[in-house]
């Protein structure tokens, strides 16, 4: 089962790409924290750029 994620748990405020404000459908889980973003498209960039660095880092 996929846990919800919720703007008030997520850590940032500002989405790291862009500078815009975080957005409700557009978070994430990274490393057990709610990470948001301004876009589906900068969380969707955020999550193929961690894929490929845990993969590098194998």
């Amino acid at each position: 089962m996929s846990q919800k994620l919720e703007l008030k748990d997520c850590v940032n405020a500002i989405c790291p790409w862009s500078g815009n404000p975080v957005s409700a459908d557009s978070l994430t889980l990274y490393k057990g924290q709610v990470v948001g973003f301004c876009k589906v498209g900068c969380r969707d960039k955020f999550e193929k750029a961690i894929t490929a660095f845990d993969a590098a880092l194998k």
